[in-house]
């Protein structure tokens, strides 16, 4: 089977993001006196939206997710965006190579919410590949690990989403990928944030690859 398009999740596959949003999550939970580290924070939230898991926030601080901390999130983690936010390593030319074997049919489908996602594919250079094919699981029925967001994109794209290949970085969206019943590539690095080999393996991905480079290659393998 020849894929008819590619559907990419964005923070931690596009971009090296959780980091940055998960320092501000964790300040600003400690502020509420839920005390974690980086890496604890990011074992809990990596995958998924900060309002899906408000009950968990509130279990653990007491205190009820309001919009206005919600507002704060976002602000203080747009500006560590702005300020300190790059690409995942290689991944510009890998998509530029793609798009390409692609005539295009390429999209972006993340968890995050459409103005977060659009400000970073817009950071690092991004946006020329995927504007007007952006979806965010904030603007569907429900987010991943439900498979909405692929669903929709791959609708968008004009192909069947079981002939798309998705590339995702967590359990939580390869989940929504298979789901949607699409072939799944596990971008696994050995850095903290992205689930690992055998999570993925287990979930039942179709490639699990852990530099970016390798990515144009292993859609045409596993396309014929």
């Amino acid at each position: 089977m020849k894929f008819a398009g590619v559907l990419f999740d964005c923070d931690g596959v596009l971009v090296d993001s959780e980091p940055i949003t998960n320092g501000v999550l964790r300040d600003m939970l400690e502020e509420q006196g839920w005390v974690l580290s980086v890496e604890e924070c990011m074992a809990v939230f990596v995958g998924k939206a900060v309002m899906d898991e408000a009950h968990t926030i509130a279990a653990n601080t007491g205190k009820p997710v309001t919009p206005e901390w919600m507002a704060e999130f976002r602000a203080r983690r747009n500006q560590g965006l702005e300020e300190r936010l790059l690409a995942v390593p290689y991944v510009v030319p890998a998509i530029a190579q793609i798009h390409q074997a692609f005539d295009g049919r390429i999209a972006c489908a993340s968890g995050a919410d459409r103005f977060k996602v659009e400000l970073q594919l817009e950071k690092v250079g991004l946006m020329p590949y995927f504007s007007g094919r952006i979806f965010s699981g904030h603007e569907m029925p429900r987010s991943k690990p439900a498979p909405d967001v692929y669903l929709a994109a791959a609708a968008a794209l004009g192909v069947d989403a079981k002939r798309c290949a998705v590339v995702e970085d967590t359990v939580t969206g390869a989940a929504a990928g298979l789901a949607a019943g699409a072939t799944v590539f596990g971008y696994c690095p050995s850095s903290v944030g992205h689930s690992g080999v055998q999570a993925m393996r287990e979930l039942g991905v179709a490639q699990v690859f852990t530099d970016m480079r390798e990515l144009p290659e292993l859609l045409a393998a596993q396309a014929h």
